[in-house]
């Protein structure tokens, strides 16, 4: 086991003595959030045994008692059909004397109630946390008669406001066993029968298992269910579960043609608010006013009054110094543009978009060998690339790990990569951004087909929950930027330091000039940049934003033209990973692997930049 924080005092060890405390439901309702509010101790994360499947657990009490709470991988079903689901149905089904609290979302009661109805099945006895009551959009629920109808304690709770988080606690080591029961077709029931010496749960398992020989019957198991929880919704609620104009919006997010208008829309706003308002006027403010009138002229006369030396001077405040270079880089350059895309991003996260979004793209991601599901972890990858290839683990089979983990790497840039790209991009016209995006995709869907006919397996089937559409909360966004701009602090500011630290080595050694002329041929020659972008390609390597900020600041010194411009932002898009990505590459894909993609990357991105030039020029286009 590995630590993963201290969040306060030390907490006992983890071991058997204690009793367990399984949370238990469906991605996205809260879970691990509750997790952290019900312990909010020394947190341990292990693989389960036989899998990379993490597993993360705690020690806290409750009523007195100490319980290790187990934080299960989300699971919509206990047939299982991925690795996360059959580690869950193991846990659960192997836990003996646990305890198990079922987390759902009070927005989406129909889903939460069908992973009810099996637990009960399976006679599991459990307590009900209906999550996120205090969202708008969640159902006015008679949380009294639910827990009669069902037979076990039901809470309705709010983990992200930690409210009703005492009483959940005094419930959660209270289960009880459901007494609720599915009726099946006549049908179902005679194959049940027929399976002696399988107990009833399990049998019905097996017929959810997905095989043709089952379908029918899985079909008429899921319809039996769906009626007894319509019948309980009917009984136990008193508002609309979905307003009509968010349920209609929500399908055309979804469409085969209106959703693509759709995505056309998010895209423009999202280059208006990230690439004018962030990287624009904010831009403009923190780097021109803030930092090029008040901070740097203070920082210089102070190192100059303080150290009349030389090399402090260059060290700290000059051309790569760690004041003018790395945190004007960081803070005044990229700082802004990091939080109006976390922004962005949070309300796409908030409204239920994401997923629409990834049903909408599933039949493309098909043809590269993939499904919808893909999307997530790339969309993931919008936000950190490293944390997303991590999340390639969510995808059933070896083959889409790996041809994921190859377009993360490739042409998805993080956040703070995309910040200062759509900050370029919102110097130049619409036509030269069509070309950078048109480039982007094109390379993605080339890379992707290609790799998706080479590399050997199968692909798995596409099953995803769709939230409720909602009004985002303010609330909710602030707390995600606000942890999200603290991630970026801590990760990004340090290494933008060591990456100065790196060039002003490489310059005062003079080795900065013979890279420079040794990169030339390509730099100049093959992508007809000037000779000090070479400076954005040798760090891109420790951080791809850094890299991006570098080629941002000769953009804005009027070292580059438009033409130049779209060639470099091409290159450095798909230019090899942070050092970070690399090494989670290693360890999730092994160091061979990770070689290969990193050498086929840096030649790919290369020559794509070098044909994009070539083009350009021969065919005379000048853009803006």
């Amino acid at each position: 086991m590995s630590q993963l924080a201290h969040r306060c005092s030390p907490a006992p060890s983890l071991d058997s003595r204690h009793r367990k405390l399984l949370l238990v439901g469906q991605p996205n309702v809260g879970k691990s959030l509750l997790f952290t509010r019900l312990t909010n101790r020394y947190v341990t994360v292990s693989n389960y045994p036989g899998t990379t499947v993490e597993i993360t657990s705690a020690v806290a009490e409750f009523e007195g008692e100490f319980r290790e709470v187990i934080d299960t991988p989300g699971t919509n079903s206990l047939a299982p059909q991925s690795f996360e689901e059959r580690v869950t149905r193991d846990l659960l089904l192997s836990a003996g004397d646990a305890d198990v609290l079922q987390v759902g979302d009070s927005s989406n009661l129909r889903r939460t109630l069908l992973l009810s109805l099996q637990l009960a099945e399976h006679e599991v006895p459990f307590t009900l946390c209906l999550n996120m009551s205090d969202d708008p959009a969640a159902e006015q629920v008679d949380t009294a008669m639910l827990s009669d109808i069902l037979g076990v304690p039901v809470v309705a709770a709010s983990a992200l406001r930690r409210w009703n988080l005492e009483k959940l606690k005094r419930h959660a080591v209270r289960p009880a066993y459901p007494r609720i029961r599915v009726l099946y077709p006549h049908s179902v029931e005679e194959a049940i029968s027929k399976l002696e010496g399988v107990p009833r749960a399990d049998a019905v398992s097996a017929m959810c298992g997905g095989s043709e020989e089952s379908a029918a019957l899985a079909s008429e198991i899921a319809a039996a269910r769906l009626r007894l929880v319509d019948n309980i919704l009917s009984r136990v609620t008193s508002a609309e579960r979905q307003p009509r104009g968010k349920g209609t919006f929500g399908a055309l997010c979804m469409h085969r043609f209106w959703g693509w208008p759709i995505l056309g829309a998010v895209l423009y706003l999202a280059w208006l608010f990230v690439g004018k308002l962030g990287a624009g006027i904010l831009v403009d403010f923190f780097e021109n006013t803030l930092f090029g009138k008040f901070l740097n002229p203070w920082a210089t006369a102070a190192v100059d009054f303080v150290a009349p030396w030389k090399f402090v001077h260059d060290l700290l405040v000059g051309q790569y110094g760690i004041i003018t270079m790395a945190l004007t880089y960081s803070i005044a350059i990229i700082l802004p543009v990091v939080i109006t895309f976390f922004t962005l991003f949070g309300i796409l996260e908030d409204s239920g978009y994401l997923p629409r979004l990834a049903v909408m793209l599933h039949r493309t991601f098909r043809r590269m060998g993939l499904n919808g599901k893909a999307v997530l972890p790339m969309v993931l990858g919008l936000g950190c690339d490293t944390m997303a290839t991590l999340t390639t683990r969510i995808l059933e089979t070896k083959k889409e790990r790996v041809l994921v983990t190859i377009l993360l790497a490739l042409g998805v840039p993080c956040s703070a990569q995309l910040g200062v790209i759509m900050a370029m991009l919102g110097r130049l016209s619409l036509t030269a951004g069509l070309i950078w995006f048109g480039a982007t995709l094109m390379t993605i869907f080339i890379v992707g087909y290609l790799a998706a006919k080479v590399i050997r397996g199968d692909v798995g089937e596409f099953i995803i929950e769709i939230p409720p559409m909602r009004v985002p909360r303010a609330s909710n966004i602030a707390i995600k930027v606000l942890a999200r701009t603290e991630w970026y602090l801590k990760e990004a500011v340090p290494l933008f330091i060591v990456g100065t630290l790196l060039l002003y080595l490489l310059d005062v050694t003079h080795l900065l000039t013979l890279l420079q002329r040794a990169l030339a041929p390509v730099v100049v020659g093959a992508l007809g940049l000037p000779a000090e972008a070479s400076n954005a390609f040798v760090i891109g390597f420790l951080r791809r934003d850094y890299g991006a900020a570098g080629l941002f600041a000769l953009q804005r010194g009027g070292a580059m033209t438009a033409n130049q411009t779209i060639v470099a932002l091409t290159v450095i898009t798909l230019f090899i990973p942070c050092v970070a990505n690399f090494l989670v590459m290693i360890r999730e894909r092994g160091t061979k692997s990770a070689l290969a993609i990193a050498g086929f990357i840096i030649v790919y991105s290369f020559g794509i930049g070098a044909l994009m030039h070539a083009v350009l020029r021969f065919f005379s286009v000048t853009l803006t």
